[in-house]
């Protein structure tokens, strides 16, 4: 076969840091035509920067004993030896397709762009190119299409653009990282089957991924990173089904699902620094307390329109008892996330009811419900965003503990309580949300909501931006503490394995309506609707 990247040890390091500076210790990478490779591991593993390295964006000091790509030899590229390379021998997918394209030029000078033809899309070649391209990656209407701005498509349909821009000139190499994070069932299936499709007709593709599934589904060999070292690498199968170090068994571990339910996600120990026949087995995570006779929250014919259109929240109801978890799934778009906004009082329904502890909460005004703020809080999808950058950890934990009247020293022995709680401790207190990693700014974010001692806690997509080690952490923190607690929880995710995991009853959702809800056990198990079937058929699976 022939080799498309053959490098041998390569080390990545960044200058101006005081510690030793390298992110990459020594690796090798080949990859040959036709052939998926996947490079798998958590945060700061040294994966992504591996793939920008390739293509000459990392901004780092790169070395290694050899470093050729489609045969040439990469290692004294300048600038304008990287953008020929780019585009015609390597195409590059990213993660978040709205930063990746530029909001203020339309779909079709994008692609007048990647066929080395900017600014003229008014050529007839580069239309009906671009209008083949379209169709190419399952982009219906490709006229309309064209004419629109990134923000105008729904996620499915930026993310097929943006792989569309990368594949232009037909590279002999399409790098993807992450390419389905953060996107609903359905749409990562679309994604996903157009990246099978391409593998089918012979492309070659680097998948930078910690989905184990998706690795699964499209990687002939998988890479297994740690600390910017190669611990693991073999076939895709050998590796999932039968891996030989600890740091993948812990990977694979850490993968919610049906199987999981019950049990801890995180290992208590590091299993990496474990010999092999000394890894632990999956710990129990503690028994809850469901008090059925005390409803906590109840919604009644939930009814939501914007500017006089289709309804995005249509006749919902349901109701959550103290100490359960209630589940709520569906693709973009469903009224899902409507539905938590209407629940917290920041958006009022226009017709139907929200009681909270049996008393009324919407058609409220915000005067009416500040006394009772502190019985319901929120943890958001991006921990960072909703915090206030120039608040400490301390000051961001303890705002909290306002609505209940805690202040002074005893406000201060309640941060740190509620931080050993989430295994920070008080040497966080000082510290400015910037400095924190994803996983500790989550933690944050789920002390300060656990911290007035609320007995309803709304989660949407707490976990859909971390990386699976990271997300198996904060999902048993959040199983314990609600355990502990005996908290109601509205879980809102599009990861139906997360929802199988955690939560005890599910509502699916499809264009504003509960089209099935019950156990999420039998629901997932034996699914009435073809929405669910249609849900649970698009999750990809581990062998």
């Amino acid at each position: 076969m022939t080799t498309l990247v053959d490098i041998r040890n390569l080390t990545i390091a960044f200058p101006n840091r005081l510690q030793d500076n390298r992110v990459v210790h020594g690796i090798d990478l080949t990859i040959h035509e036709g052939e998926t490779v996947a490079l798998v591991g958590e945060s700061g593993s040294g994966k992504s920067v591996t793939a920008r390295t390739l293509i000459g964006l990392s901004g780092a000091v790169v070395g290694a004993s050899r470093f050729e790509i489609a045969g040439d030899d990469v290692l004294g590229f300048r600038e304008r030896d990287w953008r020929r390379l780019r585009g015609t021998k390597i195409g590059f997918v990213l993660q978040d397709a709205l930063v990746s394209l530029d909001p203020l030029r339309r779909v079709s000078q994008q692609l007048a762009d990647a066929f080395g033809h900017p600014g003229y899309f008014v050529r007839r070649d580069v239309r009906e190119d671009s209008r083949a391209l379209l169709r190419s990656v399952g982009i219906p209407d490709p006229e309309r299409r064209l004419l629109q701005y990134p923000h105008q498509l729904s996620g499915g349909l930026r993310q097929r653009a943006l792989i569309a821009t990368a594949i232009a000139r037909q590279p002999s190499l399409l790098i993807a990282d992450e390419p389905t994070t953060a996107l609903d069932a359905t749409v990562q299936k679309q994604i996903l089957d157009l990246l099978a499709e391409r593998k089918q007709a012979g492309h070659t593709l680097l998948l930078i991924s910690h989905d184990l599934a998706v690795v699964a589904r499209l990687a002939d060999r998988v890479l297994v990173m740690k600390h910017g070292q190669i611990v693991e690498e073999g076939p895709t199968k050998q590796i999932l089904s039968k891996p030989a170090h600890p740091y993948t068994r812990q990977l694979l571990d850490a993968v919610p699902s049906a199987a999981s339910r019950g049990f801890r996600l995180s290992p208590a120990t590091d299993q990496a620094a474990l010999p092999t026949e000394a890894v632990e087995r999956r710990l129990p995570l503690p028994p809850k307390r469901i008090d059925a006779a005390q409803t906590v929250l109840s919604a009644s014919g939930l009814m939501k329109r914007y500017g006089g259109g289709a309804a995005v929240v249509n006749n919902v109801s349901f109701d959550l008892a103290a100490g359960e978890a209630l589940g709520i799934v569906g693709e973009s778009g469903s009224g899902k996330t409507t539905v938590a906004k209407i629940v917290l009082g920041l958006v009022e329904p226009d017709s139907g009811t929200v009681l909270v502890d049996g008393q009324p909460w919407s058609h409220r005004s915000e005067a009416e419900r500040q006394s009772r703020r502190a019985s319901m809080q929120l943890i958001a999808q991006d921990a960072l965003s909703s915090f206030d950058p120039r608040y400490t950890v301390e000051k961001i934990v303890g705002e909290s503990l306002d609505t209940v009247g805690v202040f002074g020293s005893e406000r201060r022995r309640r941060v740190i309580q509620v931080l050993d709680g989430v295994r920070l401790g008080a040497s966080f207190l000082d510290r400015y949300p910037r400095e924190l990693s994803g996983g500790q700014r989550q933690r944050v974010a789920i002390g300060r909501a656990f911290a007035p001692r609320p007995k309803l806690l709304i989660a949407d997509e707490p976990v859909s931006a971390l990386d699976v080690s990271v997300q198996a952490q904060v999902l048993d923190l959040l199983a314990e503490l609600q355990a502990a607690s005996g908290t109601a929880l509205l879980f809102i995710s599009h990861d139906l394995g997360v929802i199988h995991h955690l939560t005890d009853r599910v509502l699916v959702m499809k264009d504003g309506r509960v089209v099935e809800t019950g156990a999420v056990e039998t629901v997932f198990a034996a699914p009435k609707h073809s929405y669910t079937r249609a849900l649970l058929d698009a999750v990809p699976a581990l062998p």
